[in-house]
């Protein structure tokens, strides 16, 4: 049984093809530039050469394409986008025309002999079997999972941050256990446009599960062997973009806070963590600051271990708690992939004990 595992982030795209046949750490994976990463580049690109660019595709993650847009915008170059692309860079159209880009019918093109074309999706399967067919992998895979970081679809007017911590909030309250957050495709709230869109990219025919990106590293950092002999403990994954922590007893959710990782250094991070554990942080502090936002179930723990995952050690260095870096089969990277296949056995209870087996390493 194989299951390809791609994890979005804003930095990287980490990819495992994980197959129950074969020992864990045996199994195929990559770390790639994340897709809007590329996306940048290629703007930044156009831009030194004083090209106009035009957007097509669907909605994925902005960030760094959208900040390589508006440098872009900004020189006077020209850019077109199809409203489903535009939606990458705001919920509200409105805003991305006050960007500089004229919003098109999805059938049109500008005809201008040097225009850049860029077609905008978070999951490219075709660049990953290529990627995958140079090495003489057999790239064929029975469950796709993926993790991106939705923010969902805000009405206008509605703070993004806000829209995307009361969905999370909404799934705490319906249960509290990370698995909550694993989406089959037809599950998908339609808010989760990026979600809806990931599904749009992938293959019809074959099974397609979503999480959320810090639900899948924490799912991950519980596959590490130190992390799992504690029973209270908080998992922090340090993104590029956002930092979310959440605090479990055993499987449950306690509470959790999600922050954005520029905005925090080691001393902002070990108060958010030590406020979250002892049931005083509050929501407010976190989204008067920039952040999310927080909720807490339950508090007042005096003893609690912390396991870290993501590539922002920098910021995890200087703190002064004793912070363990989670390395599930020796790979803190892919974290977010183990948690996805972590998920795929929770969710699919014909390959559970198959999935587990070879998670376990029982042979």
């Amino acid at each position: 049984m194989r299951i390809l595992a791609v994890d979005i982030g804003t930095g990287t795209q980490d990819i495992l093809l994980f197959d129950t046949a074969k020992v864990v750490e045996n199994c195929v994976k990559m770390v790639m530039p994340s897709p809007t990463a590329i996306v940048a580049e290629r703007i930044s690109r156009a831009t030194a050469q004083g090209r106009p660019i035009m957007f097509a595709g669907v909605t994925m993650g902005g960030g760094p394409s959208k900040r390589a847009l508006s440098r872009h915008t900004a020189k006077g170059l020209e850019a077109y986008a199809t409203a489903e692309a535009a939606l990458t860079f705001h919920d509200d159209l409105y805003v991305v025309r006050e960007m500089g880009v004229k919003i098109i019918a999805a059938d049109e093109t500008p005809r201008m002999p040097d225009l850049e074309t860029i077609l905008l999706k978070d999951l490219d399967l075709e660049a990953i079997r290529r990627a995958l067919g140079v090495f003489g992998i057999d790239h064929g895979f029975d469950v796709l999972a993926v993790a991106v970081l939705d923010h969902g679809f805000a009405p206008p007017g509605v703070s993004n941050r806000l829209f995307r911590f009361d969905h999370l909030r909404r799934l705490i309250n319906q249960r509290n256990e990370l698995v909550t957050f694993a989406y089959w495709k037809e599950e998908l709230p339609v808010y989760l446009t990026r979600a809806k869109a990931v599904a749009q990219s992938a293959d019809p025919d074959v099974p397609l599960l979503l999480l959320d990106t810090g639900v899948a590293a924490a799912l991950g950092a519980l596959r590490d062997n130190e992390v799992l002999r504690h029973q209270d403990l908080v998992t922090v994954n340090m993104g590029n973009s956002h930092t979310i922590a959440f605090h479990l007893h055993g499987m449950s959710i306690e509470g959790f806070f999600e922050h954005h990782t520029n905005l925090i250094d080691a001393a902002d991070l070990d108060l958010l963590i030590t406020k979250l554990v002892q049931g005083t942080l509050s929501h407010e502090d976190v989204y008067e600051a920039g952040g999310h936002g927080a909720i807490v179930l339950r508090g007042d723990r005096r003893r609690f271990f912390v396991a870290a995952t993501g590539p922002r050690w920098d910021v995890i260095a200087g703190s002064l708690l004793k912070t363990y870096r989670a390395c599930p089969y020796g790979d803190t990277m892919l974290a977010g992939c183990y948690g996805l296949v972590s998920a795929c056995a929770m969710r699919m209870e014909a390959w559970h004990e198959e999935i587990e087996r070879t998670l376990s390493g029982v042979s």
